[in-house]
């Protein structure tokens, strides 16, 4: 049974060396060679792949006529085209293949409707989990630092003591500070703690 296959192409502002036309040209001779039928092309032109669906409106289409079952496989040119992530990528194949379609990327030389694109289909999955629970990971380990309360522990009751008595003996704070292995600080709140006392 011949393919219905359609065609996505995509260049951004910043492809100084690509063209829609270089990559409809190369993925029409493939189609050729596997004798699919092309029954649609879609190409955004000047757009990143970083942008959403709402701003790309060819890939919108495509998506829309992946929910339609208009074709059977979508080939596109480098899987940067689809994305510029792995979980954008994952998304993508998962949503396409929940509709029975297949992809074939030309230059990574990916087929999900072989086994071994079936394959390296589920080896991405792997991926794109894995890079999430990193993230994730990141992310959660920044929160606890950030969520941390601020300042040290309390300073052991002797060593206070000990600052107390040097002060008592009439040591200055930053001697006493030198001597305690203490901030100047952390002496002058001890120093004005025994003042309220005496008060």
């Amino acid at each position: 049974m011949t393919k219905r296959v359609a065609i996505y192409a995509r260049v951004s502002t910043a492809d100084k060396n690509q063209t829609v036309e270089n990559q409809l040209r190369d993925l029409l001779a493939v189609a050729q060679r596997q004798d699919w039928e092309v029954v649609a092309t879609f190409c955004d032109e000047g757009i990143s792949g970083a942008k959403g669906r709402d701003k790309r409106p060819a890939f919108d289409a495509l998506l829309k006529g992946v929910a339609r079952r208009d074709f059977d496989q979508i080939a596109c040119f480098s899987v940067c085209r689809i994305g510029r992530s792995l979980p954008d990528l994952i998304h993508f194949l998962g949503d396409i293949q929940a509709k029975g379609v297949d992809l074939y990327v030309h230059t990574q030389g990916l087929d999900t409707s072989t086994p071994s694109g079936a394959m390296m289909f589920q080896m991405l999955s792997v991926f794109s989990s894995y890079e999430r629970a990193i993230l994730r990971e990141r992310i959660m380990s920044g929160l606890r630092r950030t969520t941390k309360k601020s300042g040290r522990k309390p300073m052991p009751d002797d060593r206070v003591e000990a600052i107390r008595k040097s002060l008592r003996d009439g040591q200055g704070i930053r001697a006493t500070a030198r001597l305690h292995r203490a901030s100047p600080m952390t002496v002058t709140a001890i120093k004005r703690s025994m003042k309220s006392v005496a008060a």
